[in-house]
């Protein structure tokens, strides 16, 4: 099964990624953290991405899609995968198309999650992650049994950047412009699956499975 996972930044897509990828034993491919890689790396191209994100802008369509093209054609792609955070951009689901279609393969499913803009907001503004080991907390949701350090490692925990609310505004507004089109390409082609992502993991979860079962 190839599958796409789409929604506004802290919709819950990473964490239902998770989930999908472990039931139907595909590959999870997070561009996310393909980019957070290169930006540790401290690289050229790593400090130029670390700017661009942290303002809370996209990567260049192709930059992202020569990632993305080298990690499909691994061989743990060949039963399937899950693309989170791929394709941002009409012209990257063409790319994308492209590159399936030289490999054989299509997209099968596209699953949306939708959740109104303040609980978003609410969600990232709250996000709060290790700088050592990457652990992520919530202030509300999964708090940290210490203030401010974190239970794997004892490392400080600290808001990243693009998670302060004027950048996750602007990531909004860049998602609606710039990714939220493509929904409509997939739409046209009958493939996408609107879930509601309000509620619990387990809640949402439950009704992405019902969509990709039911088929």
């Amino acid at each position: 099964m190839n599958l796409l996972i789409v929604g506004a930044p802290g919709a819950g897509k990473g964490t239902q990624a998770a989930e999908i990828a472990q039931r139907y034993k595909i590959p999870h491919i997070s561009t996310g953290n393909m980019f957070r890689t290169v930006i540790k790396s401290g690289t050229k191209l790593g400090k130029k991405a670390k700017q661009i994100i942290d303002a809370g802008g996209l990567i260049p369509d192709d930059i992202t899609s020569g990632i993305v093209r080298e990690r499909l054609l691994q061989k743990d792609c060949a039963k399937g995968f899950l693309l989170d955070g791929y394709p941002r951009t009409i012209t990257q689901a063409k790319d994308l198309a492209k590159l399936l279609d030289e490999l054989g393969k299509k997209i099968d499913h596209v699953v949306s999650i939708e959740i109104p803009d303040d609980n978003v907001i609410a969600r990232i503004t709250g996000r709060r992650v290790c700088l050592n080991c990457g652990a992520t907390y919530h202030l509300t949701h999964k708090k940290p049994k210490q203030k401010g350090i974190c239970d794997v490692c004892g490392n400080r925990i600290v808001q990243r950047k693009d998670d302060v609310e004027e950048t996750v505004r602007e990531r909004q507004k860049i998602y609606k412009e710039v990714t939220l089109p493509i929904i409509g390409y997939y739409e046209a082609q009958d493939l996408v699956f609107h879930v509601d992502g309000d509620g619990t993991i387990e809640d949402v979860f439950e009704r992405i499975k019902l969509s990709l079962e039911s088929d």
